[in-house]
């Protein structure tokens, strides 16, 4: 098999290729790292390769729904026994996982050949991938622009060829951002829909999850079925059954006529590029074209309030974080990037009732888009205001880095977060990625579906967000808009010969 063919397959295709005796695993993974070696340095997709333990793997006996496939994890929270999970961090390189991530798990149990880890923001805690340890992920469509993040290093493996499939994760944007950045689909589940263990019971009070990019709808259905196999006994809670024809049976059947509330304005009041405006307009039209309602709706939540009460929970997770690592391994500040120390010391400001009171908040905003879900089924937006930022763009500015030091050197870095400048600072870095924080905070499913391009043919994609349970609504109308403009198969000319 030569590359053009395997890029022409998806990983449903690539499986039936393997279980049809068509092809080999071994041979699929050796086209895997062939390409990976032919474009990975331009790209700085993949951070830390595993080719030694995937031929092992791929030349013995394999079974499961994707037995075969070549496959990459994010390097963030998806461990893999063994191996350290770097987190984008200077003292997590050397740390070994001492057991599997269950998402990790039932990939292999699926048949799935990890090959590698991919580049991520440190701690996932940017909509951008540009880490200090492991430099940043270039976007295939454009490689002076940045493919997103938390799970940018995924995104542009899959859209650069090396895979059909990634694994991702998404604490605020990080599977639907690089989706939309490199003209992926870009599922990310409801709480508690995909498990988070065996070493969290859940991720950011259930607001961060797994699950994976990809070209086709196909392929995220069915590997949605494959994390949503088995309930996880050991979670918080009990999780929603999977339905029992399956997400990607589901996901073949044309939804039923919905009425969908479509908003185009920025929550934070910041700007939004025409060509995410257009966007969803175009979006809309073809959703009328094919017999759905659209309307220009709001859904009534304070939405940028929502942004400060995001970043709170965040500053304070990656607060104890920093704490844990610097507890278990001894490792120095100088270990942690400055804009994660700047965060950090936002979070250790807030006090316990501070806290309670902005996660009571989430309840109020769940509650707010409950009630828009009884009038719409789907909330229609851009998943970026602007099409994908250029690298270095969303920097932190020279003057705050400087007053930034003199704050943490002086035990005064937390009194920053109170200031004028901080506030402006947070909105500068969340202006381009306004609408995603939504589907986090309240728990809803959301996707990011590939259907518009500018006229320069950078990727700018749309978000669905749906009430709780709607994951196979979501992947059914990805799949009618699939099928009306066909989007697999398009592939970033500059790398399309390695």
């Amino acid at each position: 098999m030569e590359y053009a063919e395997y890029r022409a397959h998806d990983a449903v295709g690539l499986a039936t290729l393997v279980s049809t005796g068509q092809v080999t695993a071994a041979e699929l993974l050796e086209i895997a790292i062939a390409r990976a070696e032919a474009v990975n340095p331009a790209l700085n997709a993949i951070v830390a390769p595993m080719h030694d333990a995937a031929r092992e793997r791929a030349g013995g006996t394999l079974s499961g729904p994707f037995a075969g496939v070549p496959f990459l994890i994010k390097d963030l929270l998806q461990d893999y026994a063994g191996l350290p999970t770097g987190s984008g961090n200077r003292a997590l390189r050397a740390v070994p996982a001492t057991e599997h991530a269950e998402v990790v798990r039932r990939w292999l149990d699926a048949g799935l050949v990890i090959f590698g880890k991919t580049n991520t923001p440190e701690f996932g805690a940017k909509g951008i991938t540009e880490p200090e340890v492991n430099g940043p992920t270039r976007n295939p469509w454009d490689r002076s622009r940045t493919p997103g993040g938390s799970s940018g290093g995924s995104a542009a493996a899959v859209a650069a060829g090396i895979v059909p499939a990634a694994g991702a994760n998404d604490g605020g944007g990080s599977i639907r951002i690089p989706a939309a950045c490199c003209g992926l689909l870009g599922l990310k589940p409801g709480r508690g829909v995909v498990p988070a263990g065996p070493q969290a019971a859940e991720y950011l009070h259930g607001a961060a999850v797994d699950g994976v990019l990809s070209r086709s709808v196909r392929d995220t259905a069915a590997l949605l079925d494959v994390l949503t196999g088995a309930a996880d006994p050991a979670g918080p809670y009990l999780a929603p059954a999977r339905p029992e024809a399956g997400y990607a049976a589901l996901a073949r059947q044309a939804p039923r006529r919905l009425r969908i509330g479509f908003a185009t304005e920025s929550p934070l009041g910041t700007p939004v590029s025409p060509h995410a405006v257009a966007a969803v307009e175009e979006t809309a039209k073809l959703l009328e074209n094919l017999g759905h309602t659209l309307e220009p709706a709001r859904t009534g939540i304070d939405e940028r309030q929502l942004a400060f009460d995001f970043l709170a929970m965040w500053s304070a997770s990656l607060a104890a974080t920093v704490d844990y690592i610097r507890a278990t391994t001894g490792a120095r500040p100088s270990a942690f990037e400055l804009d994660t120390h700047l965060v950090a010391a936002a979070g250790r400001v807030q006090t316990a009732s501070d806290y309670i009171t902005t996660h009571n908040r989430w309840n109020i905003y769940s509650r707010q888009l409950a009630g828009f879900h009884q009038e719409y089924d789907l909330l229609l937006t851009p998943t970026l205001a602007r099409p994908p930022v250029r690298l270095g763009e969303l920097d932190t500015p020279p003057p705050l880095r400087l007053l930034g030091r003199l704050a943490l050197s002086l035990g005064l870095a937390g009194r920053l977060s109170r200031t004028r400048q901080w506030r402006e600072a947070v909105i500068a870095n969340l202006e381009p990625v306004p609408f995603t924080q939504l589907a986090n905070i309240t728990g809803r499913p959301a996707i990011s579906v590939p259907t518009y391009r500018t006229p320069e043919g950078l990727p700018l994609g749309v978000q669905f967000v749906g009430p709780l349970g709607s994951e196979a609504l979501l992947l059914s109308l990805a799949g009618q808009l699939e099928e009306a403009q066909p989007w697999a198969q398009l592939e970033p000319s500059a790398l399309a010969d390695g």
